[in-house]
């Protein structure tokens, strides 16, 4: 059966990270991917193989493109292209003499979506980085962290895949969306910087309405409530809270024993959860992760287990949804979200070779 993205065509030149993301989303919901690598010293391609899920469902073409034959190849396969994605700095798609100007004139519906870390103009938009910096700039890592500690950045989740590859991919989509409706395409400046600071909504609201302080792990989200948090089990595992509600709050404090407890009557008074969060974090030592996981999993508490990757593919609400697959002998997670009538198929980390 077809992907929902059945009939798109996009062109993606090789990158790491949030480009290849952004290819993978589209991909993985039925787009045609066609994924131009390097010529590679150990093999035809050195930029990908068969072992990285993030560049599942493509097909593949190794081409030279300080060579004017491959060049002339490729402007050829985008004139018949929905969309591209280049994740190159600034200026060097232009000096391979595929700019916007050059595809856009080939093909005018063109969607040229360009992911960098920076953006395509600023002080910064020439220089190299990594999602740590990118996250940095855009106010977010100074929320990620607990109180008096320094900054902990949640891998590259928020850099280069939430805020970057994801971005592609919406923009992508948008961009086309707009040039079926317009005929005309246009070119999608993708900046992780920015993707990280929209990601970061929510929190500029609470800051802007005087519900957030500007400082780590002393706020409602950010480990400063002794509710929303997590907490060492007596087998050296972890269990994470999250009872932000006072339903789910009293249940909370039901199942671990403590409504009677006048200390944790006042659930938002401030000035005692690291008083609390003490008494919690000894509380949870007693027992193992699985002895809480009987008392409140099944429950509006509003906790989980924090499961290791070899684990969360295996529990019981995962391998219902089939949240993991096993594909080409690794399992991954499985395409997102979910179609009803244009189901994902399954995923292939060997995609195929085209001449």
């Amino acid at each position: 059966m077809p992907g929902a993205l059945d009939g798109i065509t996009v062109i993606e030149f090789a990158g790491i990270g949030p480009g290849p993301f952004a290819g993978m989303m589209l991909a993985d919901h039925g787009a045609r991917v066609i994924r131009i690598e390097r010529p590679g010293k150990g093999g035809r391609y050195g930029d990908g193989g068969n072992r990285d899920i993030l560049n599942r469902n493509r097909e593949r073409i190794a081409l030279d493109m300080k060579d004017s034959a491959s060049i002339t190849r490729i402007r050829e396969m985008v004139k018949h292209a929905d969309a591209i994605v280049e994740g190159f700095r600034p200026g060097v798609m232009e000096r391979l003499g595929l700019g916007p100007d050059v595809l856009l004139g080939d093909n005018p519906k063109l969607v040229y979506g360009r992911m960098t870390g920076w953006g395509q103009e600023g002080p910064k938009a020439p220089l190299a980085g990594h999602d740590i910096n990118y996250i940095a700039l855009s106010g977010a890592l100074h929320t990620y962290g607990r109180a008096g500690e320094k900054p902990s950045f949640p891998v590259n989740a928020v850099g280069d895949f939430g805020g970057g590859g994801m971005m592609m991919a919406f923009g992508i989509l948008a961009g086309i969306l707009s040039s079926k409706n317009t005929g005309k395409g246009q070119v999608i400046d993708c900046a992780m910087v920015d993707g990280a600071a929209i990601l970061s909504a929510m929190t500029y609201t609470f800051f802007g309405n005087g519900m957030w302080k500007d400082e780590r792990g002393v706020n409602l989200l950010d480990s400063g409530a002794h509710f929303y948090d997590t907490y060492g089990t007596s087998d050296g595992k972890w269990i994470a809270i999250g009872s932000i509600e006072p339903q789910f709050y009293a249940l909370l404090l039901d199942r671990a024993g403590l409504s009677e407890d006048p200390d944790f009557a006042r659930q938002n008074d401030a000035a005692q959860w690291p008083a609390l969060k003490d008494r919690l974090t000894t509380l949870f030592a007693t027992r193992t992760r699985d002895e809480w996981c009987a008392i409140m999993e099944d429950t509006d508490i509003c906790f989980a287990p924090v499961l290791n990757l070899r684990e969360a593919p295996s529990h019981p609400h995962n391998a219902v949804r089939k949240t993991f697959v096993e594909a080409d002998g690794m399992v991954q997670p499985a395409p997102a979200p979910r179609f009803s009538a244009t189901p994902a198929p399954m995923p292939s980390l060997a995609g195929k070779d085209i001449a």
